[in-house]
């Protein structure tokens, strides 16, 4: 667990950033809920007639007035992409990060298999997932609690959860990215997450390309979808964890035998 720790402490920093904006800036939507409510209540029409736009963010099936259907889409929007983000960019770094800072040298001169490098890195970042939105649903639990709405606490949960598996299936493909790579990894890692968003956008607008969603973790993790059908698709999750799986393997298998420079 020394590595563990040690990747913690030096990832403690971003950690910090992340978590703390991620659950500033859905504390701050979730405080201006309570002003803007009346506005929302006569602008939800609005949105739900722009046609494809309204479909690409599931407009359609929620309605923009009411807390559960503004936080879906609102707040959703900020916990998916920014969480994306975060676990994108600590899987895709993970591995690669010891040949880019040229700390590679020392890490393999101590008797430590490659093999428990790589599963103590890894554990690193799911941790790091894990205490991001721990710390981002107590936050939004407060948040929630101050304004003294009337809260639907199971398809909140729900809507977490979903994220939570989202970054975890991001984390675990682009851990398999992390073991290719010798330098540079940020641009990969925002990359893959920025392409499956608008992937899942294409599968919302687009009937004949619904069939995207088995791609993009994004499919499950829809807000509207899940709010108003307040269930999550077993299906799709378990196909992502799949490719999440597929990707750590991936790893396993390259770094073991990667000629490190």
């Amino acid at each position: 667990m020394t590595m563990v720790k040690h990747e913690l402490r030096q990832n403690r920093i971003s950690l910090s950033v992340w978590t703390l904006a991620i659950g500033f800036l859905i504390s701050v939507c979730i405080f201006l809920y309570p002003e803007m409510k009346g506005e929302m209540e006569s602008m939800s029409d609005v949105f739900a007639s722009m046609g494809s736009f309204t479909e690409a963010f599931g407009m359609d099936k929620v309605s923009f007035g009411t807390l559960l259907g503004y936080y879906s889409i609102e707040c959703g929007n900020v916990l998916g992409l920014g969480g994306a983000f975060f676990a994108a960019l600590c899987g895709v770094s993970a591995l690669a990060k010891e040949e880019k800072e040229h700390t590679a040298e020392f890490l393999l001169t101590h008797p430590v298999s490659r093999t428990r490098i790589i599963t103590d890195k890894l554990i690193a970042v799911i941790l790091q997932i894990l205490i991001l939105n721990v710390v981002v649903y107590a936050l939004v639990a407060g948040s929630m609690a101050i304004i003294e709405e009337n809260v639907p606490w199971k398809e909140v949960t729900l809507l977490h959860l979903a994220y939570l598996f989202l970054q975890i299936e991001l984390a675990g493909i682009c851990f398999g990215f992390s073991a290719f790579l010798r330098r540079g990894s940020l641009g990969i890692g925002l990359g893959v997450a920025i392409m499956m968003y608008f992937i899942n956008l294409i599968a919302n607008i687009t009937e004949s390309a619904e069939f995207l969603k088995y791609i993009t973790p994004f499919g499950y993790a829809d807000g509207a979808e899940i709010v108003s059908e307040v269930a999550l698709d077993e299906k799709l999750i378990v196909l992502g964890m799949l490719y999440c799986v597929i990707g750590i393997i991936i790893a396993y298998w390259k770094y073991s035998k990667k000629d490190i420079a």
